[in-house]
């Protein structure tokens, strides 16, 4: 029962305060700034991006529980927990490089690596729990539409 529970909370601790991180830093940062940028047509309204990114951190907590509870220890599950928590930490930095800098170029020196990381935790979690690897899909196509995001925001505003 006590694994149980610490799988749990080194699943979902770790997320939460990557999301928590992150609002801190986009938050205040949203008026005047953001909103004062120019934006590309296919930029989502701000009311979006909350409840994607809700989802998307419920299926990341999700993943690394799948992992995390696999018996069998291997490098392959070390490689694989090491990628997940590298691009958490990513994706928990690129508010404070895009928003709390006020930097689109900063945002987009993050995201790129961000999605490589992303692309080989799921290339790793797909040897380990296929079901894990496949709740990271929406999280890689999401990283990889807001990574042209960035970069169009930053074109346009250079």
């Amino acid at each position: 029962m006590f694994r149980r529970a610490r799988r749990v909370a080194i699943a979902v601790i770790p997320v939460v305060a990557a999301s928590l991180i992150g609002q801190i830093a986009t938050f205040p940062n949203l008026t005047p700034w953001y909103a004062g940028l120019v934006k590309p047509s296919f930029n989502p309204p701000d009311w979006v991006f909350a409840p994607i990114w809700t989802a998307l951190y419920v299926l990341m907590a999700f993943a690394v529980w799948r992992v995390l509870r696999l018996r069998r220890r291997s490098r392959s599950r070390r490689i694989g927990l090491t990628l997940f928590f590298v691009q958490l930490t990513l994706n928990a930095a690129w508010p404070w490089m895009f928003f709390a800098a006020h930097s689109p170029a900063i945002g987009l020196i993050n995201i790129v690596p961000q999605l490589a990381v992303i692309i080989a935790t799921v290339m790793v979690f797909m040897r380990l729990d296929l079901a894990a690897a496949i709740a990271l899909f929406p999280l890689a196509a999401w990283v990889a539409f807001a990574a042209v995001l960035n970069y169009s925001i930053w074109s346009l505003n250079a």
